[in-house]
């Protein structure tokens, strides 16, 4: 299905040229929430938009609600069937579909609500970015229950983002990123097997490579939680403990090993100089046997997390080598 998008719209009264955003959404029987999101988009302040959806498999009425916003909306909404291997490898095939061409691209998961100004504020800060510069946007979340109920907002980090902090966190989730082409270009280069999570590697791929990250403290999405979402927001004790029990696994061990060998294997050329020397005392102190020596590449490396809390459940991984 195809609708015809706009070129131009009017903005505070004068025709003003208006980038497109191209609004990837993977979906996988999403008919429960799907038409907040889908609302969301169609109330967004800046209109110069298209939906991309790509459904993994879905069995209830989610590719019917697709079908009635695209007659429902000027904008142009295409629809697919996903590859079926996980909700990263499903964003990831509509970013490396070259038919698809925007000036940004959003990220959107199936159950949130967008607020009206999103694709907004993200467009104005990414503007101001040189068109040779990968540029990455990303923000706070306010939380919802699964009634849409305010629960509270996600942990506003104060921390500059950089690839420092890249290595060993992700600051945004996916549902609240846009990214221009080049940021998208580095994403294509990791093959989706060793993509832990599309965000992640977002995050961790502009980094490397010098770009500009823009973390806007001011919520863009309404980010609902509920038993079948795949990443919760992290808050909370129970949350600590079941992210602790998870170091202790080695999973997160496993994840930056995922990681390691995407930058090293296929991004190297398009690092830094100063980053690359940050990422070869990374993986120095992953490799010590020693503790002193794992101590010492880690203050040596500078990689850091965003909350004290958080760089204590660093530290107590290097200690017991499952970094």
């Amino acid at each position: 299905m195809r609708n015809s998008r706009p070129d131009f719209v009017v903005a505070s009264d004068r025709n003003t040229y208006s980038p497109h955003v191209a609004i990837l959404l993977a979906v996988r029987n999403g008919a429960r929430f799907l038409c907040e999101q889908l609302q969301s988009y169609a109330e967004q302040t800046h209109l110069n938009w298209s939906v991309h959806v790509s459904d993994d498999g879905s069995s209830d009425r989610t590719r019917d609600i697709i079908q009635d916003f695209a007659g429902g909306v000027p904008q142009e909404v295409t629809l697919r069937c996903g590859p079926r291997t996980g909700a990263a490898a499903n964003f990831l095939s509509l970013l490396r579909d070259g038919k698809i061409e925007a000036d940004y691209f959003a990220f959107s998961d199936q159950d949130d609500i967008w607020y009206a100004e999103k694709l907004g504020r993200a467009i104005n800060m990414l503007r101001t970015v040189p068109r040779d510069q990968p540029a990455l946007y990303c923000s706070r979340t306010e939380l919802i229950d699964e009634a849409g109920r305010h629960l509270g907002y996600s942990t506003a980090f104060k921390r500059p983002p950089s690839f420092r902090n890249a290595l060993v966190q992700s600051v945004g989730g996916g549902n609240t990123m846009v990214f221009n082409p080049l940021a998208g270009d580095l994403l294509r280069h990791v093959p989706d097997e060793i993509v832990v999570a599309h965000d992640w590697m977002t995050y961790l791929t502009v980094s490397a490579a010098g770009g500009m990250i823009f973390y806007d403290q001011t919520p863009s999405v309404r980010y609902r939680q509920h038993r079948d979402n795949l990443v919760g927001s992290n808050l909370g004790f129970q949350a600590a403990v079941h992210r602790a029990k998870k170091i202790l696994a080695g999973q997160w061990r496993g994840w930056n090993s995922l990681n390691v060998r995407a930058l090293t294997h296929h991004l190297s050329h398009r690092m830094t100089e100063e980053n690359m020397g940050v990422l070869e005392r990374f993986v120095e102190m992953r490799l010590a046997e020693s503790l002193p020596r794992r101590l010492w590449n880690l203050w040596r490396s500078g990689v850091y997390r965003q909350t004290p809390l958080a760089n204590l459940a660093m530290l107590a991984a290097v200690i017991a080598n499952k970094i």
